[in-house]
């Protein structure tokens, strides 16, 4: 499965939220927005393992991910200075994924989110 069909679920369970949308980079990757800021992308840096999406979470909340479930979430040191955690897309339930993007959309919404 390429990362463009991977994505393609990701996609249908933000579009479960309100005025999220899919926009393209500036490097032709999938993106969900809301209001124009991001919420979750494929993971496209080198030191990402293919498959991967990168979401925003908090740094508490990432911590807890990154403790109980090390076969689905992790970190590169690209990523560990930003608000972020990466998912391997196989190996995430359909319900975790919705739940995470939730949380997402929650912190983009009330302005934690930085960039």
């Amino acid at each position: 499965m390429s990362d463009y069909s991977a994505f393609e679920a990701v996609q249908s369970a933000g579009f479960t939220l309100p005025g999220v949308t899919a926009e393209t980079k500036y490097d032709g990757s999938p993106v969900l927005k809301w209001n124009g800021k991001f919420l979750a992308g494929m993971a496209i840096h080198p030191s990402a393992e293919p498959g991967s999406l990168v979401i925003r979470a908090e740094m508490e909340d990432r911590q807890c991910l990154l403790e109980e479930a090390p076969e689905t979430y992790y970190l590169t040191d690209h990523y560990r200075p930003h608000p972020v955690v990466l998912v391997r897309l196989a190996s995430i339930s359909a319900d975790a994924l919705r739940d995470l993007l939730a949380v997402s959309w929650r912190m983009t919404k009330s302005n934690k989110a930085g960039r």
